[in-house]
């Protein structure tokens, strides 16, 4: 059928296939939750069908409209929202609850796409890299206050994309410095605070020593290693913040990055009980699990709000090693798949949406998975189409059909 002509197939087999099989694992989860699941999937493939047959310039053009929706839906957070587990992130209208959150990664990938595709933008310009820090950074701010740090971490995702149109890749480098210092400051803090100081001083020393090489034997002037003195400044100042900044957390928050330094066992009572079920659970299943709503983890209800966050635990229990890789698999040829087609495209836009699309699914899929198997602090990031959650599997399926309606209309376009 030639209307079926730049559907891309792959891309919306694996949508299908991400979906069902998240259903049939929080089914076995909490059978309620999955046929409530299954009611929101239908909903988005209702929602999926309006976005097919719209206009595919329909999202540029209100782009800005729905950026300053999203936006002042994360504020209007703060007066009306509704408080769940320790974050005031949640409207809620009866018995149903939406995370706006969700829904300003949409709003916020399609701003950037619109001004990134503009004719004035360019990176070297310090103009447009105010304005696209801004445009990112207004919501990712907001998300802090609330705070959800986790949902915050995802907005790391458009730097990907802004990369791929330019942005200089060292700042990637100095983000991974200053995450890694915040991390090692906290630790050397506890129990010994001398040490703490012993790294400040570790900083500055090889900082100086960096310094003085590039004077005295590449000759450079002292004047162009001024954006690198500050950064070693600043990497200095944050050891020494850092502390102080982590006791302001929440003790929640404070309890999880702990679980990180010591292990879920020092804390099995509490912040770390999760993770060691979790760990449990993927653990026991072994090659091929122990089958379908038989895990022993998963039906005992070991694993507090299994269903959201920690989905993947029941499949490592009830699928094993070769469905958890499986899953793994079907994600990353996915992600890739996005990536790709992204790059096909002939609209800036499109290629920029494509690109912040891919981008958060990665953040996504790295930090929940990384959060379930102990090698990144529990956060609250669910893992695309997969965890229960009307909000974010009809956010990610929204993003799902805009990215392949633009696609659709790009490979029909004549231009």
């Amino acid at each position: 059928m030639k209307w079926t002509e730049g559907i891309d197939k792959l891309g919306l087999g694996l949508y299908f296939l991400l979906c069902i099989f998240a259903i049939a694992n929080i089914y076995s989860v909490d059978q309620k939750l999955g046929e409530k699941q299954l009611m929101f999937f239908g909903v988005s493939l209702f929602i999926g069908l309006i976005i097919f047959f719209s206009r595919s310039k329909f999202f540029e053009n209100m782009s800005g409209i729905f950026y300053i929706g999203g936006v002042l839906l994360l504020i209007g957070l703060f007066p009306f929202g509704k408080e769940i587990m320790g974050q005031k992130n949640w409207y809620k209208f009866g018995s149903l609850t939406m995370q706006p959150v969700e829904f300003a990664k949409i709003s916020t990938s399609l701003m950037l796409a619109n001004y990134v595709s503009g004719p004035e933008f360019n990176l070297k310009n310090i103009k447009s890299l105010v304005t696209v820090l801004a445009i990112v950074g207004i919501p990712a701010v907001v998300v802090l206050a609330i705070p959800d740090v986790g949902s915050m971490l995802v907005f790391i995702a458009f730097f990907i994309a802004l990369y791929r149109e330019g942005l200089d890749g060292k700042l990637f480098v100095v983000g991974a410095l200053f995450g890694a210092v915040f991390l090692i400051a906290n630790y050397l803090n506890d129990p010994l605070k001398i040490s703490l100081w012993y790294f400040t001083g570790f900083i500055v020393v090889i900082g100086a020593i960096w310094v003085l090489f590039n004077v005295a034997f590449l000759h450079k002037n002292i004047y162009t290693l001024l954006p690198s003195i500050g950064i070693i400044v600043v990497l200095a100042l944050l050891s020494i913040v850092s502390p102080m900044v982590f006791e302001k957390l929440p003790q929640h928050q404070q309890d999880r990055v702990e679980v990180l330094y010591k292990g879920e066992k020092a804390f099995r009572d509490t912040s770390g009980y999760n993770l060691l079920y979790s760990k449990t659970a993927i653990g026991s299943g072994g090659i091929l699990g122990k089958g379908y709503r038989e895990g022993s983890v998963t039906q005992g209800k070991f694993v507090p709000e299994q269903q959201t966050d920690y989905i993947f635990c029941a499949v490592g229990e009830e699928w094993g090693f070769v469905g958890s890789a499986g899953l793994v698999l079907a994600y990353m040829v996915f992600i890739g798949r996005i990536y790709y087609l992204a790059e096909k495209q002939k609209s800036t836009f499109n290629r920029v949406f494509g690109y912040c699309f891919a981008s958060i699914l990665l953040m996504h899929f790295t930090i929940n998975l990384g959060m379930v198997m102990g090698l990144f602090p529990t956060v609250g990031i669910p893992l695309p189409y997969f965890s229960y959650g009307g909000s974010s599997l009809l956010a990610f399926s929204i993003m799902t059909f805009i990215f392949f309606k633009l696609n659709y209309a790009d490979k029909n376009s004549l231009v």
